[in-house]
């Protein structure tokens, strides 16, 4: 007889439905005892380099009030200016009850899919030099895994340096 998987809170239940309507039901969310709200926490839960984390960064067009969401190595910082350019308009680093109205989800368990409103994706090119990479599914200690290929897919996000 087999066991029976650990049930998963209400937010990392949405992103495993989320996958698995997409198409990866194989890509399995965890969650962890422990936080992986920061790209330090997740890659010490994990046990991987803290570059293949996945940053989840959510920032505001400040003449559209559009959201961006960008797709950061845990390693890397974003520089904003940089993405104005490619973007076309500055960008403002909005507040928690932002990035929960537009996303779904707190800040710290922000996924690449599954958000309450349509978001233009950038994704860091540095995410694409590990064979597997970790995303947060929904809450500051639920993680899942996936190849760069499948971020790109999932996401259709466009690659675009961030530093």
């Amino acid at each position: 007889m087999s066991a029976q998987p650990p049930t998963l809170s209400p937010s990392a239940r949405k992103v495993q439905e989320v996958l698995s309507q997409r198409g990866y039901p194989h890509l399995e969310v965890r969650e962890y005892p422990q936080s992986t709200r920061t790209a330090q926490e997740a890659a010490q839960a994990i046990g991987c380099t803290v570059g293949q984390i996945v940053k989840s960064l959510i920032f505001r067009g400040a003449q559209s009030g559009k959201p961006y969401l960008l797709l950061v190595s845990g390693l890397n910082r974003v520089n904003p200016h940089r993405l104005e350019e490619s973007l076309g308009e500055p960008l403002e680093k909005p507040d928690a009850e932002y990035v929960r109205r537009v996303s779904g989800f707190a800040i710290g368990g922000v996924p690449p899919v599954g958000h309450a409103e349509a978001m233009e994706v950038r994704i860091d090119p540095d995410l694409l030099t590990h064979d597997r990479i970790f995303a947060a599914a929904g809450t500051p200690n639920a993680i899942f895994g996936l190849s760069p290929e499948e971020l790109l897919k999932l996401t259709g996000g466009q690659i675009t340096p961030v530093q």
